[in-house]
């Protein structure tokens, strides 16, 4: 992917978050090919750039922060990964471009080996073709099916099962090498064995879902496994005598915590204390958005929407959620109190870092590619660019059309 213009771009005017650097009336100088040459201000002399060939584009004065990385997200805006269509995958793309994303995880759930195996095949098709609209595809997140039916949550129980080296291997092939991370419960049958061969194979593992023990997690941890899935949800809770997997990610430092930030999964004051225990570099925030996310309340398929809660119709479990990355970050400085600049490496470093991806996604600095957000004084989305391309624009939704 290149820039739309297909000539460098010399993106000026506006307050750049560039890893440890806050730049006052940066610039940021993109080449061609959809990578930042260099950050920096004056010294970017704009007539210089502009008479070689650059392209000028005027911030207008806005906040510009690296792009938010999503490494798990089922759907949105009236699509999901599980409807194995490239339509399905580049509605996903473009719904949560427009709200902040740049990059994601297509994430399955746990159902029939061959529907996996089509929305795995999907993602190596629309990676190897002709790419999305909206946010880059990254690869996929395997969230089940070799979850522990006890923590099942949402997931549906009946396609729910011991993890077959087998059929775990027929994942990894069908994907093509685009598994990034897999969500499984380590205390299953077989699930210590999986937890080495996606370890031996770079994949990072998440324990999600899980009854395990304190003991089981640290045996884990052994086998491989670097993160905790939705944290707080899912898992076996904190209690004084057996800490389960919630104490496990709060007291093992090899453990990122995933985290939804929407304060419903998680109560503002437990988002307060998973940044308190592990800092922001501990903490991975998701949206876990689901295919209603950006509809109308209403009832979607075996799911109720109702003031952006996503429910089974049973009201016995939240089935993922409604939530932005945008707003989620909004959400965990509101809860946290922590500054941009300490929080905004959960959205972007950490993801990039779990995923395989912290070479070129992540930051705003030389080299890595032009992933960026363009956002007013209150933090609302003007404009979303992926690799120098503009891939939303708020005054272009908000024209009149004709």
């Amino acid at each position: 992917m290149t820039n739309s213009s297909g000539r460098r771009l010399l993106a000026m005017n506006g307050t750049i978050y560039a890893g440890a650097r806050t730049i006052e009336d940066g610039r940021m100088l993109i080449g061609a090919d959809g990578r930042i040459e260099a950050i920096g201000g004056a010294e970017l002399d704009a007539e210089e750039l502009e008479t070689a060939g650059a392209r000028l584009l005027d911030l207008g004065g806005g906040v510009v922060i690296p792009g938010l990385i999503d490494q798990h997200v089922h759907g949105g805006g009236g699509w999901q990964a599980m409807d194995a269509t490239y339509e399905g995958l580049n509605g996903m793309s473009l719904y949560h471009a427009s709200h902040g994303t740049t990059s994601f995880l297509a994430t399955t759930e746990s159902a029939a080996e061959a529907e996996i195996l089509d929305a795995l095949h999907n993602v190596a098709q629309a990676a190897a073709g002709r790419g999305l609209e909206g946010a880059e595809l990254l690869g996929v997140h395997l969230e089940g099916p070799f979850l522990n039916p006890i923590r099942c949550g949402a997931q549906d129980k009946a396609n729910i099962r011991p993890a077959s080296p087998d059929e775990l291997d027929r994942y990894l092939e069908a994907a093509g090498g685009l598994i990034r991370i897999v969500t499984l419960a380590p205390e299953i049958e077989g699930g210590m064995e999986a937890a080495e061969r996606l370890s031996r194979a770079g994949v990072t593992l998440s324990v999600g879902h899980s009854d395990a023990t304190l003991a089981q997690m640290r045996e884990a941890i052994r086998r491989g496994a670097a993160q905790t899935t939705h944290h707080f949800n899912g898992m076996s809770p904190f209690h004084h005598r057996e800490p389960g997997v919630a104490g496990a990610g709060l007291l093992c430092p090899e453990l990122t915590t995933e985290l939804i930030a929407d304060g419903i999964h998680v109560h503002p004051d437990a988002v307060k204390l998973l940044y308190d225990v592990k800092g922001a570099r501990g903490v991975c925030v998701i949206t876990d958005a689901v295919y209603c996310a950006g509809l109308p309340d209403g009832e979607y398929g075996d799911t109720t929407m109702k003031d952006g809660q996503v429910w089974l119709k049973d009201g016995s479990s939240l089935a993922g959620s409604s939530l932005t990355m945008l707003q989620a970050l909004r959400n965990v400085l509101r809860f946290t109190g922590r500054p941009l600049a300490e929080v905004l490496p959960s959205l972007t470093e950490v993801p990039a870092r779990q995923i395989g991806v912290s070479g070129r996604k992540g930051m705003l600095e030389a080299g890595m590619d032009a992933d960026f957000l363009v956002l007013n004084g209150a933090l609302e989305l003007q404009s979303t660019y992926v690799r120098g391309r503009e891939v939303y624009s708020k005054k272009a939704a908000d024209s009149p059309i004709g």
